[in-house]
């Protein structure tokens, strides 16, 4: 899942916190709000205006196949915590502009981003970002990123948390507890260690076979508690992992409504489709933590061999808080190359799907690529997205469905591609 909203110019300071607020809930709310459904989207709203991801969940070499970047590509793309972002310098394309509603999205990817450039070496860089525990990290922070970093972000940090906590703790203890997704994979925890479920065994595991036995006797057993079938039918329960109550219906559906079914699926993908030792995303479920030994046990922008080549090119990001949509419609014609989508589609309704599209058709120049994902198998653009848009693009079935195979995530059911035919 994503943050699938969008961000600020790296200047301009960060918008007031009820323009904030109003922009979450219009990209969350589909219903009526007194409405059974309405109420909830509203609960989830608040929930996502906060810090949500720390790291993203779509993996980054998928996408970087996906788009074949040239050095002349203009990408689009939906911020998040910055993660990809950052990951697609190393494909050394022309521009990068990053967009998200969620100001803690926002200061992520700008820290990310001003660390990179002005961190004197890799091992620094990964410690801020990588290694747990490091209270010398808020030095790191005041000295040689707090100067370079802009006031929006500078505020972000300096700001207290609900637990009424300086921010600045996320980057000395480990920001991957932190946010959303941090807290309910640590929830999450707690009750697997009430069932005695070890996920050491899992991370440890030397052989593909080792990683199925764990989920067949570890793992499936707890999902199939009553306890866990009664949590997962609720769309409440999967408001931690990003999920609002549209995306739930959409993956419910994978399984004819069957949410259990389709959790224990995606899990079995997790633990057993990939070697533990190259899926950082099974690491950060499994582990709270990066691991594993294989030369992608790291998102690309934490990888010692791609440092100097991101350090060298992060004036090539730009970073605001806006939707996405806004954000395409203020581009010249011809001049987008790659757009990505992360899943934000799943949460919108029609008229903002096709305001979305039309955006991304004016703004598409010839060959431009459009990257998404969805919680259901299928894209959602047919019968949805007006013909007169959508006979424009032409959507690569096969090589999407090859590439959902390797996506190490396994959080989606589908990953698209469409290219623009001018």
């Amino acid at each position: 899942m994503t943050s699938r909203l969008a961000s600020i110019a790296a200047e301009k300071p960060v918008q007031e916190k009820p323009m904030r607020a109003k922009l979450i809930k219009q990209a969350v709310r589909r219903s009526k709000m007194f409405k059974e459904k309405g109420l909830s989207e509203q609960v989830f709203a608040q929930l996502f205006s906060g810090l949500v991801y720390s790291q993203i969940w779509e993996d980054p070499l998928v996408d970087l196949e996906a788009m074949a970047i040239k050095p002349h590509h203009h990408i689009i793309t939906i911020a998040s915590g910055g993660c990809n972002v950052v990951s697609y310098l190393t494909a050394n394309p022309g521009k990068i502009t990053a967009v998200d509603l969620n100001r803690a999205h926002v200061a992520l990817t700008r820290t990310k981003l001003c660390a990179a450039k002005y961190l004197p070496d890799w091992k620094t860089f990964y410690s801020l970002f990588a290694v747990p525990q490091r209270p010398e990290n808020k030095a790191l922070y005041e000295q040689d990123i707090k100067p370079y970093l802009d006031t929006s972000s500078q505020r972000y940090w300096q700001g207290r948390d609900a637990s009424m906590r300086n921010r600045t703790r996320y980057l000395t203890g480990n920001i991957y507890h932190h946010g959303l997704l941090g807290r309910f994979i640590g929830l999450c925890h707690k009750v697997a260690k009430r069932y005695k479920l070890d996920f050491s065994q899992l991370l440890e595991a030397k052989t593909r076979q080792e990683q199925i036995d764990f989920f067949e006797t570890k793992l499936a057993p707890l999902l199939d508690k009553k306890l866990i079938k009664w949590l997962t039918s609720h769309p409440s329960s999967l408001y931690g992992l990003g999920i609002p109550p549209a995306q739930y219906e959409a993956l419910a559906a994978c399984a004819d409504g069957n949410m259990h079914q389709v959790l224990r699926d995606r899990l079995a993908k997790l633990c057993c489709d990939f070697d533990i030792n190259e899926n950082y995303f099974a690491w950060q479920a499994f582990g709270r933590h990066y691991g594993g030994t294989g030369q992608n046990a790291l998102p690309p922008y934490l990888q010692e061999r791609y440092f100097e080549t991101i350090s060298s090119q992060t004036q090539k990001v730009s970073v605001h808080q806006t939707s996405i949509t806004d954000k395409l419609r203020a581009q010249a014609k011809n001049s987008v190359d790659r757009v990505v989508l992360l899943d934000a589609q799943d949460w919108m309704d029609d008229e903002t799907l096709n305001d979305l599209w039309q955006a991304i058709t004016q703004a598409a120049a010839p060959k431009a690529r459009v990257i998404f994902r969805t919680a259901g198998f299928e894209s959602i653009l047919p019968g949805r997205v007006k013909e007169e848009t959508l006979s424009r693009w032409t959507y690569h079935k096969n090589l999407s469905q090859e590439l959902n195979k390797k996506d190490r995530s396994a959080i989606y059911g589908g990953f698209h591609i469409y290219e623009f035919n001018g």
